[in-house]
């Protein structure tokens, strides 16, 4: 009884290896800035934000400019992003604010709790 109980859980377990041998190999699709709505601040834009989380979670965002500049600075202060100032700044505002600008809320459509009424 106990040989054919091993029997049974070995064979089990070799089913069990082959299947998942089988099972392709979940693959994440690479980010690139070349993905990116070609402009100005695209590479600084990129480089800056991907250093630290996916561009996907960016580009999900719909935000004013002066959204963008409060992000930048929760960023800065919370999470200890460079504290980027001047010409570099403006370059990345402008990026985001003209490809990631506030959405239009359509009829009935899914609206953001956390969003400011």
């Amino acid at each position: 009884m106990l040989r054919l109980a091993l029997s049974a859980a070995l064979l089990a377990a070799a089913l069990t290896g082959a299947a998942l041998a089988q099972a392709p190999a979940f693959q994440p699709r690479d980010e690139n800035v070349d993905n990116l709505p070609a402009g100005p601040g695209r590479d600084e834009t990129f480089g800056l934000c991907a250093a630290c989380h996916a561009y996907k979670l960016v580009s999900n965002q719909g935000m004013s400019r002066a959204q963008w500049d409060e992000t930048l600075n929760l960023m800065t202060s919370r999470h200890n992003m460079p504290d980027i100032q001047g010409a570099d700044r403006d370059l990345i505002l402008d990026y985001l604010a003209t490809h990631h600008p506030p959405r239009t809320q359509g009829r009935g459509g899914w609206k953001n709790p956390f969003a400011p009424q």
